[in-house]
């Protein structure tokens, strides 16, 4: 697809970008013609340049105004999707201002700034960006021609809709507005028909979780201690990167403790954390320096780390659909994945849940270091499983040690930038 800007195509190509993705397809062309849309799909389907790059097309520099708002549930989310807006801004000769309004950073500083000039692009989290635009009125909303919300539903459990509301009050009847979500929930969508007008509702992901490349591994606890299984789960796995899920940050700082007297090489990441130490965090762990990552599942949505081989879930997470984010970091860019998660007998109907929604159930129990066919929950049958060698041990059987080889990561990270290179040739 071409663009009317050629700093954009520029941009698509310098970027090794030559196909658009499902969601892209679908979206963008609704968003270049100012049609509402609702659009639910995955994280990682290529959702932030599908609104991106129609705002980019039809953004006036010259116009010092505010024209496009962007809103997500996170500080880490909203962050990322800034660093996105600036890569494709630097591909204009002109100056395009693109602000940022999150905790964490100054808000008189940022007040400051808005008294003497409005930015382009707006990026921001609900509860920053309703204090600049509503109770400030420093940040002029009300002249954009694009209204964004990413990951509606986290900010709807996050309990924003009523500033959602007002902002959406003040925007002009001419704004074209996009909302995207994982899931879309009932009283989601009641809430949107207020407020876009005749919205295209677009779902890409439906009915493909049993699709993805993703072995889904149950081990019961036998109500045993939960260490005692994370300990047999680590003991049999050895992961490129693998992501612990906690519900709680209690109970993730819980683990993270007990990890590093293992002796794992770990990092914990949970909301309770400074938003500067998170950044810097997750810059350590793209650059490889962690074996392990202890979550809450602040982590489960949005933030884009490759090479996440494992899901650990030290926890069963109280939603259906969360479970389904979770393990959705592993398994990307056409590797496979291995999900393995503790469960009790009180589990049996979130299980039951879960086989309804298409995901394959494996039972497993862990003998000498390895993944044993167990009894199949519900029936006397065994599910048959094969050692997998996994694309992610770099096309070698996985050695059930604690001790990662020499060469290991570099042999990994080659199969990844290989990997990631032919989908870059792919998809925006």
């Amino acid at each position: 697809m071409n663009f009317n800007k050629e700093q954009i195509n520029k941009a698509l190509k310098t970027m090794g970008f030559t196909e658009l993705t499902d969601v892209q397809k679908h979206v963008i062309p609704l968003l270049q013609k100012n049609k509402d849309c609702i659009v639910e799909a995955n994280t990682g389907s290529g959702k932030t340049h599908a609104f991106l790059l129609p705002i980019f097309d039809k953004l006036n520099i010259e116009e010092k105004s505010v024209q496009a708002l962007i809103i997500a549930p996170t500080r880490d989310l909203a962050n990322q999707i800034y660093e996105f807006t600036v890569e494709l801004a630097s591909f204009f000769d002109e100056s395009i201002q693109i602000d940022l309004f999150i905790g964490g950073i100054e808000r008189s500083q940022k007040m400051d700034s808005l008294k003497k000039r409005q930015p382009h692009i707006a990026i921001g989290t609900p509860g920053r960006i309703y204090d600049l635009v509503i109770k400030e009125n420093l940040l002029k909303a009300y002249t954009c021609k694009y209204f964004i919300v990413d990951e509606a539903d986290m900010t709807l459990e996050q309990n924003f809709l009523d500033e959602l509301g007002d902002i959406f009050k003040i925007l002009k009847k001419d704004s074209t507005k996009a909302v995207f979500s994982a899931t879309i929930p009932k009283h989601l969508k009641l809430f949107l028909k207020k407020y876009l007008y005749n919205p295209e509702t677009i779902s890409i992901h439906k009915n493909n979780i049993s699709s993805k490349n993703i072995e889904h591994f149950f081990i019961k606890t036998k109500e045993q201690n939960r260490f005692i299984g994370l300990k047999k789960i680590i003991s049999a796995i050895n992961p490129y990167l693998a992501v612990i899920f906690c519900n709680t940050k209690e109970s993730s700082e819980l683990v993270y403790k007990w990890m590093k007297e293992e002796k794992q090489n770990v990092v914990l990441i949970h909301g309770g954390l400074d938003y500067r130490k998170r950044k810097q965090l997750f810059k350590r762990i793209n650059r490889l320096e962690f074996q392990y990552i202890v979550a809450t599942d602040i982590f489960s949505r949005g933030i884009d780390v490759e090479g996440i081989s494992h899901i650990i879930n030290y926890e069963l997470p109280r939603r259906i659909d969360f479970y389904i984010h979770r393990t959705g970091r592993t398994g990307r860019m056409d590797f496979t994945g291995i999900a393995v998660s503790l469960y009790e007998f009180d589990d049996n109907q979130y299980l039951d849940k879960l086989e309804s929604k298409g995901v394959k159930c494996v039972y497993k129990t862990i003998v000498n270091n390895e993944f044993k066919d167990a009894v199949v929950r519900n029936s006397r049958k065994s599910r048959e499983w094969k050692e997998n060698e996994l694309d992610y041990q770099a096309k070698r059987k996985v050695k059930k040690s604690k001790k990662v080889k020499p060469g290991y990561k570099k042999k990994y990270k080659k199969a990844v930038d290989e990997e990631k290179k032919k989908i870059a040739k792919k998809r925006f």
